[in-house]
């Protein structure tokens, strides 16, 4: 069996194959403040005021607009908070970061579980080995009373990824490259396992910044098998389970990359595919960057920005923004000299959470405005009407901005 068919078969108590409907067992529900005042309305309307089946099991998570902008932003968070009292859930405020981290972080899941959400980025929990899922409300509101969920097992693509990075070139590199390859409907409806040495090598942070973009092939999920180190950081090292395919488990595709020869990319407007080599922009002006983001907002990305930035002050004209992904990444960044270095560079730094993933946040785009972003999308309008959003990684990002156009790291 590959891992998904393992850990469904695990959840749904008989052996599963691709393409069998099946009831699961939930591990976790989550729910944000976007989607989430929808999920608790639907609830009372459907069950009442029944208790949840275990409030162990349901977390709420602020990530998208905090502090509230607007009074319908406010009243939909307090439809939470209040929701949380009545049915003894745990609740992480606007005082948090980004749910999926914040849920890592707090060792609320382990490899092998399963967890539904109100966020198309849920599989990012892949990183850790868990398979997490967005869905909608409705289907939120039912999972919410019964604990279980209904799922499609999805056949599985392979990725193989080994050789070494070159200095500044790192999992975004990667990851876009894969995505140009695969293009943005390459893994439609299906799981994909990363495997190979140059995986293995890497860190929580890079692990995230993978999973994170498995969305953007139009994939179900993306696993990375847990490391010793992963398993410590998450608290479940002695509890957890193997979580692996199965030596001859079947698998739609291989796909094999080498990164030995691997160049900073980015992806042009408006699609994540549309990926280039970084040197190909070289010179294209800019007007923002932005750095963070559920996809490169861990301390690591923070780190390597920052190095880049030290002693250099961002391209007059030009605006940075900076949002670490949890108020532990903040902390940590302000404990080791980054804000200084930041706050030194001409740098804007904004409490720990999503912000520009979309419209409705500090920082939003004028029409035919141009930004380096190092989240996972840059369609059309998403930003602002006529803007223009280039996805690339933090090293890439951080030279830009010292530049004031689109700049390979290795040129600072």
């Amino acid at each position: 069996m590959t891992i998904i068919e393992k850990i469904f078969s695990r959840a749904s108590g008989t052996r599963v194959k691709s393409g069998d409907y099946i009831w699961a067992n939930l591990d976790l529900v989550a729910m944000r403040d976007f989607g989430g005042p929808n999920v608790v309305r639907e609830y009372k309307t459907y069950f009442d005021n029944s208790r949840v089946f275990n409030p162990e099991k349901i977390v709420i998570t602020f990530d998208l607009h905090i502090p509230a902008r607007n009074e319908l932003v406010a009243n939909n968070q307090n439809i939470l908070r209040e929701f949380a009292r009545e049915q003894g859930l745990k609740l992480f405020d606007v005082n948090n970061g980004i749910g999926q981290h914040i849920i890592i972080e707090n060792g609320l899941v382990r490899p092998g579980d399963i967890v539904i959400g109100t966020d198309s980025h849920m599989n990012l929990l892949g990183a850790i080995g868990v398979a997490g899922f967005g869905m909608g409300t409705t289907d939120i509101a039912g999972a919410m009373y019964k604990g279980r969920a209904w799922f499609r097992v999805p056949s599985t693509i392979k990725i193989v990824v080994c050789g070494e990075f070159q200095k500044f070139v790192g999992a975004k590199d990667l990851i876009l490259y894969i995505v140009k390859k695969l293009k943005t409907d390459g893994a439609l409806n299906r799981a994909i396992e990363f495997s190979g040495e140059t995986i293995e090598k890497m860190n929580l942070a890079a692990r995230i910044t993978i999973a994170s973009m498995v969305t953007e092939m139009s994939g179900d999920i993306g696993f990375i098998e847990p490391s010793g180190e992963i398993l410590e950081f998450i608290g479940k090292q002695e509890d957890a389970e193997p979580i692996t395919a199965h030596p001859d488990a079947q698998y739609d595709e291989i796909y094999e990359f080498n990164v030995d020869e691997l160049k900073p990319q980015i992806a042009c407007p408006h699609s994540p595919d549309n990926v280039k080599d970084v040197k190909e922009l070289t010179g294209t002006k800019v007007d923002q960057v932005f750095i963070g983001s559920c996809t490169n907002g861990r301390f690591e990305d923070l780190k390597i920005a920052a190095e880049i930035l030290k002693g250099k002050r961002v391209k007059p004209g030009l605006r940075l923004i900076i949002v670490p992904a949890t108020m532990q990444v903040a902390k940590k960044a302000v404990e080791q000299g980054l804000y200084e270095t930041f706050l030194y560079a001409g740098a804007v730094i904004t409490n720990p959470g999503c912000a520009l993933c979309t419209t409705g946040h500090p920082g939003i785009l004028a029409p035919d405005e141009a930004m380096v972003s190092t989240s996972n999308r840059n369609f059309i309008g998403k930003l602002g009407k006529g803007a223009m959003v280039y996805l690339a990684s933090p090293a890439t990002a951080a030279a830009t901005a010292i530049k004031g156009v689109i700049t390979d790291p290795k040129e600072i």
